[in-house]
């Protein structure tokens, strides 16, 4: 207990709630709002907690589905991008190669992505309890709900009866715990070193990383004259409770970077470990799980939050539409979250796993094979670009049944239409079919918004609200096109 009352209040029924008002759980909630959803957000930290926060980079992706919200340019301002990867001190990735409206990474503290999330989520009617946890939940097949019993700040227990939980609250979810779900995996680096400083000497302008012997080390630049900077060494491994000293991160960055940069003034310093886990189910029943609440991997390649915001991407227009009895089949919706986002987790487990174990290559078999990659990443073209397009996001693409067009299941890219951008036809939060400029508005249930191609293409697309193609065709086919929106809506 918290508090001395043990009194408790009666239910109130809501559509969803979301449990965890960090970045994943506040797109979700946003989201679901601006669709005219009620939606309660229960967090254990108090409001003002949280301003100093590990993760620092937004892949272009990512700002992809800001834009279709209205928020990537406000985002933009907040920070500083890079167009370049520098990875092993000899490999750089050129992201302005990507074929996106951001070909860079933006370099911003976490709670500035928090900020703005926040703000739209409050303005569209979220109501945010912070203070409070999850005690348990529970899930009726009668009534089709599912009940979460919560603990306010002064000890008061109440419960709130929803249509849909979220568990978007981390690396220990309470949500995950009371499911009972396990969550495989280990330990993969002890000790980390972080901190948020100023430096005397101004490094590469590119993300530096690098690893050398026993030493691993990264520079960021927020763009205000704070650097993120990370360090591990190989040889230290104490608890995550053990005092950081501002000296011991030079000297990593001695080792790993060949100088330190001198690094002064820090803000903040912190230890902590990098786990590999992955929940085997990311639904069970009524109750879902997003973000670090179902994944974590190693901070390489600056993933983990980008792949919890687009978690909730995916998840938050099908909520929406089964909510609002928009889908054929709600079920099956609902499971494609799952089915679609499950493969993603397990690959960034692999990806930034990989840079990682390649950064701390030690023994001469291991940094042989570090060489042989980086020499492919730098010499062929589309290796590379793979590479590039699995970090940034914009790479990643849901399966499609089988016969389904080329284009179906991959992301579609912010075209101009003869109407605006893609991405700001989005931002009504349905969907979009684009379609020659003479073809007539389709009959029977329609997207939200009707587009046409500015160019002389003759594709036609139906576009998810989360920027993926739900279904496309090369020739006018009304009843085929009747049936995707029918599938769709």
């Amino acid at each position: 207990m918290t508090g001395t009352s043990s009194s408790e209040s009666s239910s109130t029924a809501i559509d969803v709630v979301v449990v965890g008002a960090g970045p994943t759980g506040m797109l979700l909630a946003g989201d679901l709002a601006a669709q005219g959803l009620s939606v309660t957000v229960v967090e254990r930290r108090p409001r003002e907690a949280g301003t100093l926060t590990r993760a620092f980079g937004v892949h272009a992706r990512t700002l992809e589905l800001l834009d279709s919200r209205g928020l990537a340019d406000a985002l933009v301002t907040t920070g500083t991008t890079l167009d370049g990867l520098r990875l092993f001190g000899r490999l750089t990735l050129d992201l302005s190669r990507l074929r996106t409206r951001f070909p860079f990474l933006l370099i911003t503290p976490q709670y500035e992505v928090e900020n703005l999330l926040r703000d739209r989520a409050l303005e569209a009617g979220v109501d945010f309890r912070h203070g409070t946890e999850l005690l348990g939940l529970s899930q009726s097949a009668d009534t089709g709900t599912v009940t979460a019993e919560i603990r306010d700040a002064e000890g008061v227990r109440s419960t709130v009866e929803a249509g849909y939980l979220v568990g978007t609250d981390g690396v220990h979810s309470s949500v995950r715990m009371a499911l009972g779900l396990p969550f495989p995996g280990e330990s993969v680096i002890r000790s980390i070193v972080l901190a948020d400083v100023q430096l005397a000497e101004t490094p590469p302008g590119l993300l530096t990383v690098n690893g050398v012997g026993d030493a691993f080390a990264f520079i960021a630049p927020f763009g205000d004259g704070w650097y993120r900077v990370m360090g591990w060494n190989r040889t230290r491994h104490v608890d995550d409770s053990e005092p950081v000293e501002l000296e011991e991160l030079r000297e990593i960055a001695r080792r790993a970077l060949g100088s330190d940069y001198g690094m002064h003034d820090a803000r903040w310093l912190s230890r902590f470990h990098s786990d590999e886990r992955q929940v085997p189910a990311y639904r069970v029943g009524r109750v879902f799980l997003a973000g670090d609440a179902a994944h974590v991997h190693s901070p390489a390649g600056g993933q983990g939050m980008n792949t919890g915001l687009q978690d909730a991407a995916n998840l938050s227009w099908k909520l929406a539409a089964v909510l609002r009895g928009q889908a054929a089949d709600p079920e099956a919706l609902l499971d494609s979250y799952h089915a679609e986002r499950h493969p993603v987790g397990s690959q960034v487990l692999r990806s930034s796993g990989a840079i990682v174990r390649l950064a701390m290559a030690r023994t001469p078999l291991e940094r042989s094979v570090r060489w042989a990659v980086t020499r492919l990443l730098s010499v062929v073209r589309p290796a590379s670009d793979k590479a590039m397009g699995r970090i940034s996001g914009i790479g990643i693409a849901y399966g499609a049944p089988k016969g389904s067009h080329r284009l179906a299941g991959t992301r579609a890219p912010d075209v101009q239409l003869a109407e605006g951008r893609l991405l700001e036809l989005l931002r009504g939060g349905g969907f979009v079919l684009i379609t020659p400029p003479d073809a007539p508005a389709p009959t029977g249930p329609a997207p939200l918004v009707h587009a046409h191609w500015a160019s002389g293409r003759t594709t036609t697309l139906l576009v998810r609200p989360d920027g993926y193609i739900a279904w496309a065709s090369e020739r006018p086919d009304p009843e085929a096109l009747e049936q995707a929106l029918a599938l769709s809506r």
